[in-house]
């Protein structure tokens, strides 16, 4: 069965999924590189840029989840680029010639475009739609495998409102934001529609996993 997911999503222990101040410079705005360094610091990850080393292990076990078995992405405008992007009608992405996706993604914004192919198999399509009809659209693109919500927060935040997601891999960084977007805002009661399970790692952080009920 096709599922709709979302694959190492890291939010601070306040609940942040990413700083304020966002910008070209700094996607993640005051929060730099400070949730994800867990991740830089794994085996795949480093593999994955051609370099040596790395952390085995339990985040290692994680990150190699990220990609198998999916089909096309969805993300926000906001993970696609920085502020004011659309203006620029030459801008293809924060993620370089060889975006890490190699699907058909899906990109929610207001200020839709052309579709661009990229090298890999990346091919953006830019779309102004509700998470239903987003969803509807990557399924289809996906040809029976799984569709990847991919962020930003504000996105995963509307498609866990509408009931859209099925598994959901969630990583608590031990770090205190204090400001930017919050994941759980409006969200009260969702632990009732999931099973949790959770997993500690010697690297502090922690990987929660949701999965719908009756799955």
């Amino acid at each position: 069965m096709s599922l709709t997911r979302v694959q190492s999503f890291c939010v601070s222990l306040d609940g942040y999924g990413t700083g304020e101040g966002q910008s070209h410079e700094a996607p993640f705005g005051h929060a730099g590189d400070r949730l994800h360094e867990w991740m830089f610091a794994t085996r795949r990850w480093r593999e994955t840029g051609g370099q040596p080393g790395g952390n085995g292990g339990v985040d290692d076990a994680f990150v190699q989840l990220h990609d198998p078995g999916v089909g096309a992405e969805i993300m926000g405008a906001g993970k696609f680029g920085h502020p004011g992007w659309h203006e620029d009608p030459e801008w293809k992405g924060a993620w370089g010639p060889n975006p890490p996706f190699h699907t058909p993604t899906f990109i929610l914004t207001h200020h839709p475009r052309a579709s661009i192919e990229m090298e890999g198999g990346t091919t953006y399509h830019f779309i102004d739609a509700s998470p239903a009809e987003a969803l509807d659209m990557a399924r289809e693109a996906a040809d029976g495998k799984d569709v990847r919500i991919g962020g930003g927060v504000t996105v995963i935040r509307d498609f866990l409102a509408a009931g859209l997601i099925d598994h959901m891999h969630l990583v608590v960084v031990p770090i205190l934001l204090g400001r930017g977007v919050r994941l759980w805002d409006g969200l009260e009661g969702l632990e009732e529609n999931y099973e949790i399970e959770s997993v500690s790692s010697p690297s502090g952080v922690t990987h929660m996993t949701f999965t719908r009920a009756g799955l």
